[in-house]
Order: C-alpha cells, then structure tokens, then sequence
C-alpha cells in the first residue's frame, strides 16, 4: 500500500498495494458496462470537493492523486480510482489529474449497479478492496490508540424496511439466532463464516475496549470476515435482546445476483465505516 494516511484513501490497487483485487475482472466490467474515455495530460479527471460520481479503470497513462499541493500516489495501468464517490455520492476527497496523455475505462453509479448486476461477483471484489482498507485502517488507529468513540452517533442501519424484507424474503426458511443483552455474539481474532443482519434489538461493536458502532435493526456486522475469509477485526455483544439473521457467502452471493441494491448498499456501507474511521486521524 501507498505511503498515505487513512483518510486519503480513495482508490483501488492491485495485489500489490491492496488484496483482493482482480484487474482481468476488473477489465472485464469496465470494459462490457463501461465508457472509453480519452483525458489530455494535465486535465483533471475529478477535483477535490467536487460533486461526481464516476469511478475509473486506467488502461494508458499515469494520474496523481493529491490533495491540495500534496501528492498522494500515482496511478498506472489497470488500476482503479475514484470509486468511493460512485459508491457514496458524496463529495471528493482528493483531485485525479492525468500525468500523461491518458485512455480509461469509467463506471457512472448507473453502469456500475449493471455491472455487479450482471456480474456479482464484480461487486464482492469491490467490497474485499475496501474490507482490506477498513482492516489496515483499524490496525493503523488500534496501535495508535486513535479509535474514534461511538459515544453518542446513532445507531448504523444499512437495508431499509424494503431491503430488509427482500433479503428476509429470499433466506426464508434460514433459523434466526436469538441473543439475551450482555451475550457475546462474535469475538476479535476469531473465525466466521456468517455476517448478522440485525432484525430487533441493538449490537455494540468493539474493536479492543473501544465501542467503534452500535448496530440497530436493518444493521450489518460480521461482513468483514465474510468477504475476505479472514478473522473477525472486532468483537459483538448484544446491548439488547437481539434477533438476528445470519447469512453466509453462498447467501449472499446468491441474493446479489437477484438484488444488486443490496451489494450496493454494503458497499456504501463499508465506505461510511471507513469514512468514520479516518477520523481517528484528524
């Protein structure tokens, strides 16, 4: 990974910098939803605060990442940038300005929903990307001692009452799991296999002794884990009673190909965890 803060984390890297990524995917997407797009050397791609919403795979040239006067990296060939605000809408970060004569291959919020549509696991690519990012970013603050507090934001939702009935839905017949306050659910460090789709109730999720999020109903925890096959980064204990849904890779690989709103909206939350997280660093 690039020799960068947290919070100026706003792009995509192959094997190299970032697990998880698969360029031949990645191409493949671009190239079957996306629009060739031609940029001279010295124009921006995107500016820093700036409203746009367009994602991009570079398949000729060079693009510094900076922010303000600061360089932050160098994009080269089959490298991702710029998807943070096709997932979340919201403001830019940084400035993507082309260091040589440039051709890319561009997603809008619009293509990319086809794309993980049509090809889901485009989308599970995508949220290994950012779930490797959340981990180097919680490791980074846990050394440091630099967790944000959770004290006081509200709870996290991230399927709204029709997501939530659509994936209720299509894992019917799946046992919900029932937790008594104070019971542990998963603990840091550990295997899983399952990712929790709040039901009722309330979960608080801590990395150490630091409550970083409380999970309410339409709330995911346990993605990470998930996605990436690796370890739990944090502990769940049931602040209230809890109903929970458990949902695993197959589930959720097979509920994406029907519902790519659901992808997109644990891509979007992903994002905002690791939004959250950097600011630990400011």
């Amino acid at each position: 990974m690039a020799d960068t803060d947290a919070n100026d984390l706003d792009f995509t890297k192959p094997p190299r910098r970032t697990g998880g990524y698969n360029p031949i995917l990645a191409r493949m997407c671009f190239e079957s939803f996306g629009t060739e797009e031609a940029i001279p050397e010295g124009q921006f791609f995107f500016a820093e605060k700036e409203m746009s919403s367009k994602m991009y795979l570079l398949i000729e040239g060079e693009v510094n990442l900076r922010r303000g006067s600061r360089s932050l990296d160098v994009f080269k060939r089959d490298e991702i940038f710029g998807e943070m605000a096709a997932i979340t809408g919201e403001a830019r970060s940084a400035s993507a300005v082309a260091r040589t004569p440039c051709r890319v291959l561009s997603l809008d919020p619009r293509q990319l929903r086809r794309a993980i549509e049509q090809t889901p696991e485009f989308g599970l690519m995508l949220l290994n990307v950012m779930i490797t990012r959340l981990r180097v970013t919680v490791s980074m603050l846990s050394m440091t001692r630099s967790l944000p507090d959770w004290k006081g934001a509200a709870e996290t939702r991230v399927f709204d009452d029709r997501l939530l009935a659509v994936l209720t839905r299509a894992l019917e017949g799946r046992a919900t799991l029932h937790y008594p306050a104070r019971k542990t659910i998963m603990k840091e460090n550990e295997g899983g296999v399952f990712m929790y789709v709040v039901l009722k109730g309330r979960a608080a999720i801590s990395v150490g002794s630091q409550v970083v999020e409380r999970v309410g109903p339409g709330g995911v925890f346990g993605v990470m884990a998930l996605i990436d096959q690796s370890t739990r980064a944090a502990s769940a204990i049931a602040e209230t009673d809890c109903v929970l849904l458990p949902v695993n890779r197959n589930d959720l690989l097979d509920v994406v190909k029907e519902k790519p709103d659901i992808a997109m909206s644990l891509l979007r939350a992903v994002a905002d965890r690791l939004r959250h997280m950097d600011t630990g660093y400011k």
